[in-house]
């Protein structure tokens, strides 16, 4: 029996060899639910029960059994969080072809982009979608939180302050959709002079996340990640604008994300020194200056990609405007001198205004009438 192809590529006639790259390549949505399937049977069954909840429960509860029934669980960060990671970023990958395929690739087929603009648009298309999810949950998990109205709370009882449910699912997921970004560069296709770009991306990601979720920052972690990703989500929103805006009549309004971005990373620096060296006052002093040369390193490094990269958008603008300006001087010259090359009333016909001629052509009509 032939097998179709599966979620996340394009469909061939031809049915490759199993367990040839192109197999897997064009089955692996099907081949990673397959094994994530695996898991939640495991789970039903009483033999596998404990096992498979590993993988898929969350685990370090510290409410304790006697949790009166209502009220919240809360948890903490531990080794097992490495089993869930590993099953979640199976999801990722399940959601990521599913995206691909059933949103973005039908939209592509219509708009008929350049390999180049198909490749920003598939990426950018899927960050929005990550972006925007995380943000609107870090949002409400900050609201829940009360941290908006009382900044105390983001260092109160450091490191004895454990997180609900929602808090601890988001940090996993954080996680584990980092980690299946470098998959992601085989099952994708992904060109090789694009791997250094998303694996920097992947790699940073993780291990920021993961040094603040597993030293117990996980109060000011998940204020500052909202910021950043409203700040992506807009960037990435203006990328796909540019891929659809052919007369670039909305270029100017990439302003909003210049002044957007300089005002977050404004307050992602703020916030990391006043809860790492105003509030936080229980913790070694070697681990807070970790935590805020990570921050102010990775800031840093962001602020000086930004101006190079709009630093290099304007040059290539002005060469692009020399050259146009350059093509019509040039278009020009060889207009004169094909005009110079023919006979002198020809020349005096060819630079005669429309108005010359005229009252030429009067006055030989009056001299006739005469």
């Amino acid at each position: 029996m032939a097998i179709k192809p599966g979620m996340g590529r394009k469909s061939s006639n031809k049915n490759p060899p199993f367990f040839s790259h192109e197999f897997v390549i064009q089955n692996h949505a099907d081949i990673v639910s397959c094994v994530a399937m695996v898991f939640v049977i495991g789970l039903m069954l009483q033999a596998t029960n404990s096992l498979a909840s590993i993988f898929i429960a969350l685990h370090h509860n510290v409410t304790g059994a006697e949790n009166p029934r209502g009220e919240p669980y809360f948890y903490e960060s531990g080794w097992k969080d490495g089993c869930a990671i590993f099953f979640y970023t199976l999801i990722c990958i399940i959601m990521h072809a599913i995206l691909q395929e059933y949103v973005l690739d039908k939209i592509s087929k219509k708009l008929h982009l350049s390999k180049f603009k198909l490749s920003r648009f598939n990426e950018s298309g899927q960050l929005v979608v990550f972006y925007t999810m995380s943000f609107l949950w870090g949002f409400d998990v900050i609201v829940r939180e009360q941290y908006i109205g009382n900044l105390s709370k983001l260092w109160e009882s450091y490191p004895d302050h454990p997180m609900g449910f929602l808090h601890k699912l988001f940090f996993i997921i954080q996680l584990a959709y980092y980690v299946h970004i470098l998959p992601e560069l085989y099952f994708q296709r992904i060109k090789k002079d694009e791997y250094s770009s998303r694996i920097k991306h992947a790699v940073c990601g993780f291990v920021v996340i993961a040094i603040a979720y597993f030293l117990n920052f996980q109060r000011i972690a998940i204020v500052l990640l909202t910021l950043h990703y409203f700040c992506e989500f807009i960037s990435h929103t203006f990328q796909l604008i540019n891929i659809f805006d052919k007369d670039e009549k909305f270029v100017k309004l990439s302003i909003i994300y210049n002044i957007l971005f300089f005002l977050t990373r404004f307050a992602t620096m703020v916030l990391s020194f006043l809860t790492l060296f105003y509030g936080i006052d229980n913790a070694s002093q070697t681990k807070r200056g970790l935590i805020l040369s990570i921050i102010y390193g990775l800031q840093g490094t962001l602020i000086y990609a930004f101006i190079k990269n709009l630093l290099q958008s304007k040059r290539e603008n002005a060469e692009e405007a020399a050259s146009t300006k350059k093509s019509k001087s040039d278009k020009t010259k060889k207009e004169r001198k094909r005009e110079s090359d023919l006979p002198e009333a020809d020349q005096n016909s060819t630079q005669a205004s429309p108005i010359a001629i005229a009252s030429n052509n009067t006055k030989k009509l009056k001299a006739k009438v005469k």
